[in-house]
Protein backbone atom coordinates (compact mmCIF):
# COMPACT_ATOMS: atom_id res chain seq x y z
CA UNK A 1 0.00 0.00 0.00
CA UNK A 2 1.39 3.69 -1.22
CA UNK A 3 2.16 6.05 1.38
CA UNK A 4 -0.54 8.29 0.62
CA UNK A 5 -3.19 5.83 1.12
CA UNK A 6 -1.24 4.94 4.75
CA UNK A 7 -1.89 8.90 5.31
CA UNK A 8 -5.56 9.38 4.04
CA UNK A 9 -5.95 5.83 6.24
CA UNK A 10 -5.15 7.54 9.37
CA UNK A 11 -5.75 11.25 9.08
CA UNK A 12 -10.11 9.69 8.12
CA UNK A 13 -9.79 7.20 11.21
CA UNK A 14 -8.48 10.06 13.66
CA UNK A 15 -11.54 12.50 11.85
CA UNK A 16 -13.93 9.79 12.32
CA UNK A 17 -12.93 8.89 16.62
CA UNK A 18 -13.24 12.77 16.99
CA UNK A 19 -16.70 12.80 15.37
CA UNK A 20 -17.53 9.43 16.94
CA UNK A 21 -17.28 10.56 20.52
CA UNK A 22 -19.04 14.00 20.31
CA UNK A 23 -22.50 11.93 18.96
CA UNK A 24 -22.01 9.61 20.95
CA UNK A 25 -21.93 11.35 24.00
CA UNK A 26 -24.92 13.70 22.79
CA UNK A 27 -26.73 10.60 21.86
CA UNK A 28 -26.59 9.23 25.11
CA UNK A 29 -27.37 11.95 27.67
CA UNK A 30 -30.20 13.38 25.30
CA UNK A 31 -31.50 9.33 25.05
CA UNK A 32 -31.47 9.10 28.29
CA UNK A 33 -32.89 12.49 29.26
CA UNK A 34 -35.91 12.12 26.52
CA UNK A 35 -36.61 8.50 27.45
CA UNK A 36 -36.01 7.52 23.67
CA UNK A 37 -34.93 4.01 22.73
CA UNK A 38 -33.83 5.02 19.38
CA UNK A 39 -31.72 8.14 20.54
CA UNK A 40 -30.05 5.79 23.51
CA UNK A 41 -29.43 3.76 20.36
CA UNK A 42 -27.79 5.92 18.70
CA UNK A 43 -26.04 7.02 20.97
CA UNK A 44 -24.66 3.34 21.99
CA UNK A 45 -24.09 2.97 18.39
CA UNK A 46 -21.64 6.00 18.01
CA UNK A 47 -19.89 4.83 21.08
CA UNK A 48 -19.26 1.63 19.21
CA UNK A 49 -18.75 3.24 16.52
CA UNK A 50 -15.98 5.33 18.52
CA UNK A 51 -14.41 2.30 20.26
CA UNK A 52 -14.53 0.54 16.71
CA UNK A 53 -12.59 3.54 15.12
CA UNK A 54 -9.71 3.18 17.71
CA UNK A 55 -9.51 -0.20 16.88
CA UNK A 56 -9.30 0.04 13.54
CA UNK A 57 -6.25 3.15 13.83
CA UNK A 58 -4.28 0.33 16.16
CA UNK A 59 -4.87 -2.22 13.44
CA UNK A 60 -3.54 0.22 10.74
CA UNK A 61 -0.32 1.16 12.85
CA UNK A 62 0.57 -2.44 13.48
CA UNK A 63 -0.81 -3.79 9.93
CA UNK A 64 2.49 -1.54 8.52
CA UNK A 65 5.25 -3.12 10.18
CA UNK A 66 7.70 -5.51 8.16
CA UNK A 67 6.83 -9.08 8.23
CA UNK A 68 8.48 -11.41 10.97
CA UNK A 69 8.36 -14.56 12.88
CA UNK A 70 4.84 -13.90 13.79
CA UNK A 71 4.03 -13.38 11.01
CA UNK A 72 6.15 -14.22 8.22
CA UNK A 73 3.82 -13.40 5.51
CA UNK A 74 2.65 -9.82 7.04
CA UNK A 75 -0.37 -8.65 8.74
CA UNK A 76 -2.60 -8.15 5.88
CA UNK A 77 -5.04 -10.60 7.59
CA UNK A 78 -5.63 -8.37 10.42
CA UNK A 79 -7.61 -5.94 8.39
CA UNK A 80 -10.17 -8.44 7.65
CA UNK A 81 -9.97 -9.68 11.24
CA UNK A 82 -10.53 -6.10 12.95
CA UNK A 83 -13.78 -5.61 10.08
CA UNK A 84 -15.19 -9.23 11.35
CA UNK A 85 -15.07 -7.60 14.87
CA UNK A 86 -16.79 -4.45 13.77
CA UNK A 87 -19.41 -6.19 12.11
CA UNK A 88 -20.11 -8.27 14.94
CA UNK A 89 -20.19 -5.89 17.59
CA UNK A 90 -22.68 -3.89 14.97
CA UNK A 91 -25.16 -6.87 14.81
CA UNK A 92 -25.12 -7.23 18.60
CA UNK A 93 -26.16 -3.61 19.17
CA UNK A 94 -28.84 -3.98 16.76
CA UNK A 95 -29.97 -7.40 17.41
CA UNK A 96 -30.52 -6.57 21.27
CA UNK A 97 -32.14 -2.98 19.96
CA UNK A 98 -34.10 -4.68 17.77
CA UNK A 99 -35.39 -7.14 21.42
CA UNK A 100 -35.91 -3.50 23.31
CA UNK A 101 -38.21 -2.69 20.60
CA UNK A 102 -40.53 -6.01 20.92
CA UNK A 103 -40.83 -5.98 24.59
CA UNK A 104 -41.36 -1.72 24.45
CA UNK A 105 -44.67 -2.23 21.90
CA UNK A 106 -45.82 -4.96 24.19
CA UNK A 107 -45.50 -3.44 27.12
CA UNK A 108 -47.59 -0.15 26.18
CA UNK A 109 -45.18 1.90 24.27
CA UNK A 110 -42.41 5.14 25.31
CA UNK A 111 -43.10 8.45 26.13
CA UNK A 112 -40.87 10.94 24.23
CA UNK A 113 -40.08 14.86 24.43
CA UNK A 114 -40.90 14.89 20.64
CA UNK A 115 -39.47 18.48 19.86
CA UNK A 116 -36.45 17.63 21.78
CA UNK A 117 -36.12 14.79 19.86
CA UNK A 118 -36.92 15.75 16.52
CA UNK A 119 -34.12 19.04 16.82
CA UNK A 120 -31.37 16.52 18.09
CA UNK A 121 -32.33 13.98 15.03
CA UNK A 122 -31.92 17.16 12.97
CA UNK A 123 -28.28 18.09 14.38
CA UNK A 124 -27.67 14.60 14.06
CA UNK A 125 -28.99 14.28 10.13
CA UNK A 126 -26.52 17.32 9.42
CA UNK A 127 -23.24 16.17 11.53
CA UNK A 128 -22.92 12.68 10.48
CA UNK A 129 -24.04 13.18 6.85
CA UNK A 130 -21.31 15.50 6.37
CA UNK A 131 -18.97 13.37 8.50
CA UNK A 132 -19.52 10.09 5.81
CA UNK A 133 -19.52 12.85 2.39
CA UNK A 134 -16.33 13.62 3.84
CA UNK A 135 -14.98 10.22 4.33
CA UNK A 136 -16.40 8.91 1.33
CA UNK A 137 -14.88 11.74 -0.89
CA UNK A 138 -10.94 11.30 0.63
CA UNK A 139 -11.78 7.48 0.08
CA UNK A 140 -12.38 7.56 -3.91
CA UNK A 141 -8.43 8.47 -4.59
CA UNK A 142 -6.68 6.28 -1.95
CA UNK A 143 -8.94 3.29 -0.08
CA UNK A 144 -8.53 0.50 1.73
CA UNK A 145 -10.94 -2.00 3.43
CA UNK A 146 -10.49 -0.16 7.09
CA UNK A 147 -11.82 3.19 5.00
CA UNK A 148 -14.56 1.76 3.32
CA UNK A 149 -15.64 0.02 6.81
CA UNK A 150 -15.75 3.31 8.30
CA UNK A 151 -17.73 4.95 5.75
CA UNK A 152 -19.98 1.92 5.79
CA UNK A 153 -20.78 2.89 9.43
CA UNK A 154 -21.24 6.87 8.87
CA UNK A 155 -23.24 5.72 6.23
CA UNK A 156 -25.57 3.60 8.59
CA UNK A 157 -25.51 6.38 11.14
CA UNK A 158 -26.44 8.79 9.06
CA UNK A 159 -29.41 6.85 7.15
CA UNK A 160 -30.49 6.02 11.35
CA UNK A 161 -30.52 9.97 12.29
CA UNK A 162 -32.46 10.61 9.07
CA UNK A 163 -34.82 7.82 10.04
CA UNK A 164 -35.02 9.02 13.55
CA UNK A 165 -35.41 12.42 12.45
CA UNK A 166 -38.90 11.85 9.99
CA UNK A 167 -40.16 9.40 12.47
CA UNK A 168 -40.39 12.03 15.43
CA UNK A 169 -41.92 14.25 12.74
CA UNK A 170 -44.65 11.99 12.21
CA UNK A 171 -45.14 11.00 16.32
CA UNK A 172 -45.64 14.88 15.88
CA UNK A 173 -48.23 14.89 13.41
CA UNK A 174 -50.05 12.09 15.39
CA UNK A 175 -50.29 13.76 18.27
CA UNK A 176 -52.41 16.80 16.52
CA UNK A 177 -54.97 14.10 15.56
CA UNK A 178 -57.65 12.08 17.66
CA UNK A 179 -55.33 9.54 17.46
CA UNK A 180 -52.95 11.37 19.80
CA UNK A 181 -52.87 8.06 22.33
CA UNK A 182 -50.81 6.69 20.18
CA UNK A 183 -47.74 7.95 19.59
CA UNK A 184 -46.02 6.55 22.21
CA UNK A 185 -45.37 3.48 20.05
CA UNK A 186 -43.86 6.11 17.33
CA UNK A 187 -40.34 5.63 19.06
CA UNK A 188 -40.37 1.61 19.65
CA UNK A 189 -42.03 1.06 16.39
CA UNK A 190 -39.32 3.39 14.31
CA UNK A 191 -36.39 1.53 16.37
CA UNK A 192 -38.46 -2.37 15.26
CA UNK A 193 -38.28 -0.78 11.39
CA UNK A 194 -34.44 0.17 11.59
CA UNK A 195 -33.39 -2.57 13.21
CA UNK A 196 -34.51 -4.77 10.11
CA UNK A 197 -33.00 -2.51 8.15
CA UNK A 198 -29.52 -1.99 9.56
CA UNK A 199 -29.18 -5.83 10.31
CA UNK A 200 -27.91 -6.06 6.30
CA UNK A 201 -24.64 -3.82 6.00
CA UNK A 202 -23.27 -5.27 8.85
CA UNK A 203 -24.20 -8.99 7.93
CA UNK A 204 -22.31 -8.05 4.17
CA UNK A 205 -19.03 -6.74 6.04
CA UNK A 206 -19.10 -10.35 7.96
CA UNK A 207 -19.53 -12.04 4.87
CA UNK A 208 -16.97 -10.57 2.92
CA UNK A 209 -14.45 -10.65 5.77
CA UNK A 210 -15.14 -13.90 6.34
CA UNK A 211 -14.63 -14.81 2.66
CA UNK A 212 -10.74 -13.39 3.12
CA UNK A 213 -9.96 -14.82 5.81
CA UNK A 214 -11.26 -18.10 4.09
CA UNK A 215 -9.13 -17.30 1.21
CA UNK A 216 -11.90 -17.52 -1.33
CA UNK A 217 -12.21 -15.60 -4.48
CA UNK A 218 -13.05 -12.05 -4.43
CA UNK A 219 -15.59 -10.59 -6.14
CA UNK A 220 -16.15 -11.13 -9.95
CA UNK A 221 -14.42 -7.63 -11.11
CA UNK A 222 -11.63 -8.32 -9.14
CA UNK A 223 -11.59 -11.95 -10.96
CA UNK A 224 -12.07 -10.48 -14.17
CA UNK A 225 -9.83 -7.65 -13.92
CA UNK A 226 -7.00 -9.99 -13.00
CA UNK A 227 -7.81 -12.93 -15.40
CA UNK A 228 -8.08 -10.40 -18.54
CA UNK A 229 -4.68 -9.11 -17.53
CA UNK A 230 -3.29 -12.06 -17.76
CA UNK A 231 -4.56 -13.32 -21.14
CA UNK A 232 -3.13 -10.07 -22.42
CA UNK A 233 -0.06 -10.32 -20.63
CA UNK A 234 0.40 -13.86 -22.31
CA UNK A 235 -0.33 -12.84 -25.52
CA UNK A 236 1.69 -10.07 -25.79
CA UNK A 237 4.61 -11.91 -24.40
CA UNK A 238 4.14 -14.94 -26.68
CA UNK A 239 3.94 -16.99 -23.31
CA UNK A 240 1.64 -19.41 -22.45
CA UNK A 241 0.68 -18.76 -19.15
CA UNK A 242 -2.75 -19.78 -16.79
CA UNK A 243 -4.66 -18.11 -13.66
CA UNK A 244 -4.12 -20.70 -10.95
CA UNK A 245 -5.57 -18.47 -8.22
CA UNK A 246 -6.40 -15.16 -7.53
CA UNK A 247 -7.89 -14.11 -3.48
CA UNK A 248 -7.68 -10.96 -1.84
CA UNK A 249 -6.97 -10.75 2.02
CA UNK A 250 -7.27 -7.59 3.35
CA UNK A 251 -5.16 -4.68 1.68
CA UNK A 252 -3.40 -7.64 -0.61
CA UNK A 253 -4.21 -9.16 -3.69
CA UNK A 254 -2.85 -12.55 -4.09
CA UNK A 255 -2.46 -13.91 -7.56
CA UNK A 256 -1.01 -17.20 -8.13
CA UNK A 257 0.51 -17.95 -12.29
CA UNK A 258 1.47 -20.91 -13.97
CA UNK A 259 3.78 -20.57 -17.06
CA UNK A 260 4.24 -23.09 -19.35
CA UNK A 261 8.05 -23.55 -20.50
CA UNK A 262 7.14 -24.81 -24.01
CA UNK A 263 9.95 -27.85 -23.96
CA UNK A 264 12.05 -25.05 -22.66
CA UNK A 265 14.61 -26.42 -19.70
CA UNK A 266 14.51 -22.81 -18.11
CA UNK A 267 12.64 -19.74 -18.22
CA UNK A 268 15.06 -16.69 -18.18
CA UNK A 269 14.44 -15.21 -14.28
CA UNK A 270 14.32 -11.45 -16.91
CA UNK A 271 11.16 -12.53 -18.39
CA UNK A 272 9.53 -13.53 -15.05
CA UNK A 273 10.34 -10.30 -13.96
CA UNK A 274 9.02 -8.52 -17.12
CA UNK A 275 5.73 -10.57 -16.41
CA UNK A 276 5.73 -9.74 -12.99
CA UNK A 277 6.33 -5.91 -13.93
CA UNK A 278 3.42 -5.45 -16.67
CA UNK A 279 1.15 -7.58 -14.25
CA UNK A 280 1.56 -4.79 -11.62
CA UNK A 281 1.05 -2.42 -14.00
CA UNK A 282 -2.14 -3.39 -15.03
CA UNK A 283 -3.59 -4.08 -12.41
CA UNK A 284 -2.74 -0.75 -10.11
CA UNK A 285 -6.19 0.25 -10.80
CA UNK A 286 -7.10 -1.99 -7.89
CA UNK A 287 -5.04 0.02 -4.88
CA UNK A 288 -4.24 -3.19 -3.62
CA UNK A 289 -0.75 -4.39 -2.83
CA UNK A 290 0.04 -6.93 -5.62
CA UNK A 291 1.70 -10.46 -3.82
CA UNK A 292 2.84 -12.32 -7.38
CA UNK A 293 3.47 -16.02 -7.08
CA UNK A 294 5.17 -17.17 -10.62
CA UNK A 295 5.17 -20.90 -11.11
CA UNK A 296 6.97 -22.81 -14.02
CA UNK A 297 5.07 -25.72 -15.60
CA UNK A 298 6.31 -28.34 -17.91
Amino acid sequence: MCAQTLKNENRILTFSALMASGFALGGLVLGLWVGSLVIVFDGVYSLLSLVLTLLSLVASKYIQRPSDAAFPFGRAVLEPVVIVIKAIAILSIVCYSLYSAIQALFTGGREVDISIATLFGVINVVGCGLAWMYIARKSRRHSSGLILAESRQWQMDTLLSVAVTLGFFVAWIVTLTPFAQYAVYADPAMMLLMSFYFIKVPFEMLCGAARELLMMSPDKAICDKVSQSVTCIGNELHQPMRLAGVTKVGRELRVNIDIQAKGQSAIAVADIEKTKQRLQRRLSSLALELQLNVNIAA
